[in-house]
């Protein structure tokens, strides 16, 4: 996707726009999108499992099909049309999904809605980020995207409390009600947003052309290597999410109103640490603070899971040794994603972070499935996935830095 830059008699618009709380708020909510849509409903996850007839972990698998693919479409799209008639559109196709995830009788419609749900989920938080590169100048945009990070941390937090509260109080059917809802309120609210893509800077190349950067990307093995690396990590991030609701409410017995404040306490951990990475970026290089980050991820997870073999510690174990394994996104995600769009070139930088995210999110295809087959109904598989992929995308950080200092 195309960047943007305001000229300098637009830098005075873009300048006055920072302090338009509305419009951050509406961005905002447009990026915790994809983590509420997941979150909110992990609660309630055992419970849709027995109504339902089916593994709940496919209902994450499919929306994460869904997010994928369907972010390397509106992509190339949004640049050709502008950035509001997708948003709409897949604000829309997010509502009806939610009212049909609601109504779903089976898995079977259940997953399908989920992927309709995210055809539209995904143009939140990758439009949102690209209206901001649209709007400001460099100092300005990093201002406005530090803002939206804080306000998309409620998501995680807030999801699962809410869920669980919704579990207690009614049925799963409800969350999807309330997605619902607050689709409806978020259509509303983009009335009042402006479209940041005039027509006269909209791409004029053939589509065709624009989806075969994604050729070159994958061709491209510095670029490739940091997107392994984070790749491989959220696939252990993943695997917690579609498998801890049945690890801590079934198999641990925390109630669904008390296991959203487990999950949350991770986003605490990694909001902490990003924050303290935005101060470590200037001291150190990109590629010691990813091989620093990744290691640590990778020991917690192969420490959990020696702690749960020899049954030391038991769920207290899992959560402190979580938490730091979590902790660790906040310099994970951002050092291999600068690094990666560093070796590439400035006209594929949209494409790159399209790819970037598509493969993200894609990743818990991967942990999902593995869950639904190596699940015994303890917490062995979900341990052991993490550890694994944890431990792969330490490998893959130490042989990024290494490759790179025998390139040069």
């Amino acid at each position: 996707m195309s960047s943007v830059i305001p000229d300098s008699a637009g830098d005075k618009r873009a300048q006055g726009r920072a302090s338009d709380v509305g419009l951050l708020l509406i961005l905002g909510a447009l990026m915790a999108f994809t983590s509420l849509s997941i979150d909110i409903y992990l609660p309630a996850m055992p419970s849709m499992q027995r109504d339902l007839h089916g593994d709940a972990e496919l209902t994450i698998t499919s929306f994460l099909v869904g997010f994928a693919i369907a972010q390397l479409f509106w992509g190339p799209v949004s640049d050709r049309i502008g950035r509001r008639r997708p948003l709409v559109i897949g604000v829309t196709l997010f509502a009806v999904g939610s009212m049909g995830c609601a109504l779903s009788q089976t898995m079977g419609q259940m997953v399908f809605w989920r992927v309709f749900q995210a055809f539209g989920a995904c143009t939140g938080p990758m439009l949102a980020r690209t209206m901001v590169r649209d709007l400001y100048t460099r100092t300005h945009a990093a201002r406005a995207l530090s803002t939206l990070t804080v306000i998309m941390a409620v998501a995680p937090i807030a999801g699962p409390l809410i869920g669980g509260q919704i579990v207690r109080w009614g049925s799963w059917h409800g969350i999807f009600w309330l997605l619902a809802v607050m689709a409806v309120a978020m259509l509303l609210a983009l009335r009042r947003l402006p479209e940041t893509l005039p027509a006269e800077r909209r791409a004029v190349t053939p589509a065709h052309k624009a989806f075969g950067d994604y050729r070159t990307l994958l061709g491209n093995p510095v670029f490739m290597r940091y997107v392994l690396c984070v790749t491989l990590y959220y696939i252990s991030i993943y695997a917690f999410v579609a498998g801890s609701p049945r690890v801590y409410i079934e198999y641990f017995h925390v109630a669904p109103e008390y296991y959203g404040w487990l999950f949350g306490l991770n986003m605490v951990g990694v909001t902490s640490i990003s924050l303290v990475n935005r101060k470590l970026v200037s001291r150190f290089g990109l590629d010691t603070l990813l091989r620093a980050a990744t290691t640590g991820a990778a020991a917690a997870m192969l420490a959990c899971a020696g702690f749960w073999e020899l049954r030391i510690g038991g769920l207290p174990a899992i959560v402190v040794l979580v938490f730091l394994f979590f902790s660790m996104n906040g310099v994970i995600a951002a050092s291999a994603t600068a690094a990666a769009l560093d070796g590439v070139e400035r006209q594929l930088a949209g494409s790159a972070t399209a790819l970037i995210g598509s493969l993200q999110y894609g990743s818990g295809i991967v942990s999902s499935l593995l869950l639904v087959a190596l699940s015994d109904g303890t917490p062995r598989a979900l341990v052991a996935v993490m550890a694994v992929f944890a431990l792969a995308a330490a490998l893959v950080a130490a042989r990024s830095a290494s490759g790179l200092k025998g390139a040069r």
